[in-house]
């Protein structure tokens, strides 16, 4: 495929699509902009990108996909400031964002008159790192890849096909939704969650106020459960506000939620605490493993490990010497004269299995899957 792709914004996604593009078709050019022009030239410098753009009416006539990788209220911003260019006609223009409705209905508002297709897309992957430097071309493999195109238009039934081809490299298993139906399922598996997150997060803060054991007890466990909360403030804020109507609906049904769960522990119905728990556990228990979701994965390894001077290095330089990356390492507990746990995270399943054999093989360390 012999085309010109834009990529405006260069970090973690928007590099991730430029790695995989130029992998399946190395014939493509791909330019990059940034609002930060050290973010483009490192793009370039590390390949991930053919020519940094400086200034987006000096490119965007010559391209024949545009992908908008940069929040979800920057996004309309883009599509608006594109809209005063003149495109190439059958251009295709996408986006990346997580909320979809709003910024259909303003693209299809702004271009429609333009013969310029907009397709709403949503890769479902992420990483616990950032920055072009973090792109990866196998970031989006085995992740669902959502568009949201406008039905109504003929174009853009071939433009999603098209998308398919040029995005072929990622692996990804592409879904069509609707743009309300998209929301409404990000709300339920990835924003409302992450407002949970947050809650626990303040519940435990206040009460940290008026107990000095909590945030040492919250080390273990809670800060686990809760490790969404550290998300972006700023992206939340923008999806939230963006998802409002979908968001506002699941609020109230998470309050049914927890008065019916209130009620059975308030009259100590055991059975149904139980099977309130069962239930749970039996969905999620039948969730797929294999592929990503719109919450990025943690593949953790625990070794224990005993508490003697330079464990952490011996065990970092045994992954070291199989080039297993790792993307984050933590001791979680450790006593003199006890064995402690090591908690080391990997950005794939497949790494965290590889590690989990080399650490088997060449210590005496019992190791387990988090």
């Amino acid at each position: 495929m012999n085309s010109n792709v834009l990529v405006i914004g260069l970090g973690l996604i928007g590099g991730s699509i430029a790695l995989a593009i130029k992998k399946e078709h190395p014939d493509t050019t791909i330019y990059g902009f940034d609002k930060n022009k050290e973010s483009s030239l490192l793009a370039k410098t590390l390949k991930v990108i053919d020519e940094a753009v400086f200034e987006l009416e000096d490119i965007v006539h010559k391209c024949d996909f545009i992908f908008i990788s940069v929040p979800v209220k920057q996004t309309i911003d883009i599509i608006q400031e594109l809209s005063s260019y003149p495109l190439k006609k059958d251009v295709i223009v996408t986006d990346v964002g997580s909320t979809k409705q709003q910024i259909v209905q303003i693209a299809d508002s702004i271009f429609g008159n333009l013969g310029v297709t907009f397709v709403g897309g949503h890769p479902m992957a992420g990483s616990h790192k950032s920055g072009v430097v973090a792109a990866k071309e196998h970031l989006f493999e085995n992740a669902f890849y959502i568009f949201t195109p406008h039905n109504e238009k003929p174009s853009s039934n071939l433009a999603v096909k098209q998308l398919k081809v040029l995005l072929n490299g990622t692996k990804a298993n592409f879904l069509i939704m609707t743009p309300e139906e998209h929301d409404r399922v990000a709300g339920v598996i990835s924003h409302f969650p992450h407002i949970v997150a947050a809650s626990l997060v303040h519940q435990a803060q206040k009460y940290d106020k008026v107990n000095e054991l909590v945030r040492p007890l919250a080390a273990g466990g809670f800060r686990d459960i809760t490790r969404i909360a550290s998300s972006n403030p700023s992206m939340w804020r923008d999806i939230l506000i963006q998802n409002r109507n979908v968001l506002l609906d699941l609020f109230e049904k998470w309050i049914d939620e927890m008065e019916q769960i209130k009620n059975f522990v308030a009259n100590g119905k055991g059975d149904q605490i139980y099977d309130y728990f069962m239930d749970a556990k039996n969905f999620r228990d039948g969730l797929p493993t294999r592929t990503k979701g719109a919450i990025p994965s943690f593949y953790d390894l625990y070794v224990d490990i005993p508490d003697y001077p330079g464990i952490v290095s011996e065990i970092t330089g045994l992954l070291a010497q199989e080039r297993i990356s790792i993307t984050n390492i933590r001791i979680i507990e450790t006593r003199e004269e006890i064995y402690g746990v090591l908690r080391i995270s990997f950005q794939s399943d497949e790494d965290r299995q590889k590690a989990k054999v080399c650490i088997e093989s060449k210590t005496s360390y019992d190791t387990y899957n988090g």
